[in-house]
């Protein structure tokens, strides 16, 4: 997936306003099937499997032992069969996370990392662009919920998700179609504004619509709870992979936290930058950018001390010697309108 295609404001502004398409084939795609699939997840994962409607996707986490993130994921059950799209980075380590922990019977696994293609369509004009090409009515689908169609007259995985912000599509297909797929949702979506997206207007996209990513806002280090993802921690499961360091985590309520940080000035924050308050450090930025959909302004998420994380506090972000002030915002920092 490259940078960008032409310039990454240009690719960020189809998709907020119009519709961008990415290829996303890096990203680790596994087949779990068998009857047990479901209440083996549920151990490892801290969000609920085994309550997901056929055909829903859902947000999940993997853990460690100490409560730190393995990889954020999403889980798509696909009739009676379940995919699950880990990260590019960490599909050896998902891969092997799986098999270290398979059940002696229940539970098959299949790797379609590097064989299977996903391209995504994101943006207000998502639907429009996108129905011609399909058998399935996709202004019908709900969001985080998937179905099985044709694209092209090509079998595929089509789900309404994302990682943008913006309402859009995942096309889960066979590798070797990809490339004639992605050539005629270009030719025929260019009149209605259709560009392609690279890893930079992704990145933007994201952090203006406070997703985290991984290896920023989630790390073996920083748990669910310190990346404000507690709201896909379900506690009342009887035990998973990290459960009780969370909750000694949650019960002491003294751990670095992510925050919003909106620059008071035009100085771009950038992951790594530390943070401090009245002169003394207090954490250090995950990640920033300029923000168009939020006036220009320098936007970041930085890993702060409890002290520092109150909606409203002034921080300062030392680049290159000086001392830049922030305010701590609410996350996220851009929402559309429904």
């Amino acid at each position: 997936m490259p940078v960008q295609y032409s310039s990454i404001l240009k690719e960020h502004d189809a998709v907020r306003h119009r519709a961008g398409l990415f290829d996303l084939s890096h990203m680790g795609q596994f087949w779990l099937t068998g009857d047990s699939v479901a209440q083996w997840a549920d151990t490892l994962t801290i969000n609920a499997v085994a309550t997901m409607k056929p055909w829903q996707a859902r947000y999940n986490i993997f853990c460690n032992d100490d409560g730190g993130a393995h990889d954020d994921t999403i889980f798509y059950r696909v009739g009676q069969r379940w995919l699950l799209v880990v990260n590019a980075s960490n599909a050896t380590k998902m891969w092997q996370h799986l098999n270290a922990h398979l059940p002696p019977d229940g539970v098959a696994l299949r790797n379609d990392h590097g064989r299977a293609a996903l391209i995504a369509i994101q943006g207000p004009r998502s639907v429009a662009i996108l129905q011609p090409h399909v058998d399935v009515d996709v202004a019908a689908l709900r969001y985080y919920f998937c179905t099985e169609g044709n694209v092209d007259g090509v079998p595929a995985i089509i789900a309404r998700t994302g990682y943008t912000g913006e309402d859009g599509f995942e096309l889960f297909v066979a590798g070797d179609a990809a490339p004639e797929l992605w050539r005629s949702l270009l030719r025929d979506g260019a009149e209605a504004g259709l560009e392609p997206c690279g890893l930079g207007a992704r990145d933007v996209l994201r952090l203006e619509a406070g997703m985290p990513l991984y290896g920023h806002e989630l790390t073996e280090e920083i748990t669910p709870v310190q990346a404000g993802q507690s709201w896909a921690l379900k506690m009342s499961k009887p035990t998973f992979i990290g459960k009780a360091a969370l909750a000694e985590q949650i019960e002491r309520d003294d751990f670095s936290r992510i925050v919003g940080l909106m620059m008071q000035d035009r100085a771009p924050a950038r992951e790594g930058y530390r943070v401090t308050r009245d002169g003394a450090a207090v954490g250090e930025v995950r990640s920033g950018s300029i923000a168009p959909s939020v006036g220009n302004k320098h936007i970041a998420t930085a890993l702060v001390e409890r002290s520092a994380a109150t909606l409203g506090t002034v921080v300062e972000v030392e680049i290159r010697g000086t001392a830049h002030a922030a305010n701590v915002v609410p996350l996220p920092f851009y929402k559309r309108e429904k």
